[in-house]
């Protein structure tokens, strides 16, 4: 094995498969599939919403607004607990 062979799985660069042509058309192994976007917006919500309804509660804003960034936050982790568990089966 070459030192061009050894695939570093740590590594941040591009891999040089990546780089070759017939790899770039987004179907590779490589690429981002919609279940790994909805993830991360997923994720994206449930830390804005904590984070919204932190600021809430050290503005002093009305009750109602604390409920609303806390039903968000809610449903966005409880989607990411079902998408869990049904990636397991």
């Amino acid at each position: 094995m070459t030192h061009q062979d050894h695939q570093d799985p740590y590594r941040l660069g591009t891999p040089q498969a990546a780089l070759t042509p017939g790899h770039g058309d987004g179907d590779g192994p490589d690429a981002v599939s919609r279940g790994d976007v909805v993830r991360a917006l997923l994720w994206a919500v449930v830390v804005l919403s904590a984070v919204a309804n932190m600021a809430l509660s050290f503005t002093g804003a009305a009750a109602p607004l604390h409920l609303a960034s806390g039903v968000v936050t809610v449903l966005a982790a409880g989607a990411l607990v079902v998408r869990r568990l049904r990636g397991r089966r």
